[in-house]
């Protein structure tokens, strides 16, 4: 019998609400205009950055708060980067600087050979330092999972630990999942929504078509 994405450790869905439901709807929707497709996929995204942190190790702290009493919380306990898949994984650059204040971000372009319809790197460009950090590797959109697993490649063979990169995606497909996942089972991965399937052509079902087109402008 063929393995269920949720039976996979380390695959995370954000809780669905109707806010999420709402701008889900919002941006899928073909008659969305530009403008509003980029305000509510940005809430999206920042929304899920901030659940993608709660998964990161963090340490018991103790601080003095201005009445004098203690409050026990938490700190990170170490260093992170992200890292955007060029070009649709830039549009999530900004909801990772909006949180983590003063992040370095590294790019990696990937496209497809249109021969062979596989995934080529074609320029990387990493913090010195990655191989010592935790990455959070931005793409709105998991289909097959090709472009993900090169770039994974990329990160690994930088001497980046495999259980210390957190792939960010919006939609996923459930190819790309089980694609990532067998291949890469400690890399986690973390979404606002799991779509039903890929088409014939490899888009996700029901999908939001091009997300870099509709993002930047380029239909």
């Amino acid at each position: 019998m063929e393995r269920s994405v949720h039976e996979y450790d380390g695959v995370h869905v954000l809780r669905s609400t109707s806010q999420i439901k709402s701008m889900h709807t919002i941006i899928r929707d073909k008659n969305t205009t530009r403008e509003d497709f980029i305000f509510y996929a940005d809430r999206l995204i920042r929304l899920l950055v901030e659940e993608g942190l709660s998964y990161l190790p963090f340490n018991e702290k103790t601080v003095t708060t201005p009445t004098g009493a203690d409050y026990k919380g938490v700190q990170f306990t170490s260093h992170i980067c992200g890292v955007s898949i060029v070009r649709a994984g830039e549009s999530m650059e900004s909801g990772l600087r909006a949180v983590c204040k003063a992040i370095r971000i590294g790019k990696i372009l990937i496209q497809r050979n249109e021969q062979s319809a596989k995934p080529k790197l074609f320029y990387a460009k990493l913090p010195k330092d990655i191989g010592d950090r935790y990455v959070l590797l931005l793409d709105p959109m998991l289909a097959t999972g090709g472009s993900a697993l090169t770039a994974i490649e990329v990160l690994l063979n930088q001497g980046v630990k495999e259980d210390k990169i957190m792939f960010l995606v919006l939609i996923a497909a459930p190819e790309g999942i089980k694609a990532v996942k067998e291949k890469h089972p400690l890399v986690l991965i973390v979404t606002t929504e799991i779509d039903s399937h890929l088409n014939e052509v490899k888009f996700i079902i029901p999908g939001i078509g091009d997300f870099g087109d509709r993002y930047f402008g380029t239909e």
